[in-house]
């Protein structure tokens, strides 16, 4: 079942000028392609591979979205004030903002940093990456929402913010910095109409961070979860299209867990 047909397509997001960053391959490419099937125009960000990016922006055209790939670090603050400020020119200012830019993390239980042994420069290293992008992307679109009277911001954090069943000391402290972080802008927006909103998956697979883990990690995960398997990017990109789609117009600071039903447990 190809992802038009698994979500539908609709003009549904017709108005939006989405960046979902980190979107050339894994669960940012299925939130670009999941916008796109339903008429958002995507920002395809990414930092290196081009090929991945030409290829999620072809897809989303094929699906009958319009996008393009950007290259922007999202920690370097004037590589993304360019990417917003050319997105703005030739498409009209960003309404729709997706942080899902991932500083580079193997989820690998057997490697993983004991809190014994975790230097503070790793701590750094994800706060940079999951906060210092998520600020640097909200800086330069947050004028042009507040003029607009709304948009939409939606962060991808982690459901190991609730239940840790595997230290990942860096990983997981970062994204709860960032659950922090869009609920105050969620409090200090919400009179100009801006929602923000965190999505948080639990193991998603296949992805590249998510190579690492084991059949019977993978399986022992399955069991504990009640649904019974692991999130799919498409899972993910789904729950974000709800926040992106005028059916959460009345729903900010929410953190939603797409992870089966595992925090439960």
């Amino acid at each position: 079942m190809s992802f038009g047909e698994n979500l539908g397509t609709s003009n549904l997001l017709r108005d939006r000028v989405a960046i979902v960053t980190g979107s050339s391959r894994g669960i940012g490419a299925a939130i670009a392609r999941a916008l796109g099937s339903h008429g958002a125009t995507v920002v395809v960000n990414y930092l290196q591979n081009r090929d991945a990016a030409q290829q999620v922006v072809e897809d989303v055209e094929a699906l009958g979205g319009r996008a393009k790939a950007y290259a922007a670090d999202v920690t370097d603050p004037q590589a993304v004030a360019t990417m917003v400020a050319d997105v703005t020119e030739r498409f009209g200012p960003v309404n729709l903002l997706v942080n899902n830019a991932l500083r580079s993390y193997t989820f690998d239980p057997l490697t993983r940093s004991t809190a014994w042994d975790i230097p503070w420069e790793d701590y750094q290293a994800q706060f940079q990456g999951s906060v210092g992008g998520a600020y640097n992307l909200c800086r330069p679109v947050l004028p042009s929402m507040k003029a607009a009277g709304g948009g939409r911001i939606i962060n991808l954090v982690t459901d190991l913010i609730e239940r840790p069943s595997i230290p990942y000391h860096d990983y997981t402290t970062a994204k709860m910095a960032l659950l922090g972080f869009s609920r105050n802008l969620a409090s200090e927006l919400g009179p100009f109409g801006i929602t923000v909103n965190c999505v948080a998956p639990g193991l998603v697979y296949p992805t590249d961070s998510s190579h690492a883990t084991t059949d019977q990690q993978r399986d022992e995960l399955e069991a504990a979860t009640p649904l019974r398997r692991l999130a799919t990017p498409e899972d993910v990109a789904g729950s974000v299209l709800f926040f992106a789609s005028p059916w959460s117009g009345f729903v900010t600071g929410a953190c939603l867990f797409v992870d089966g039903g595992l925090v439960m447990k």
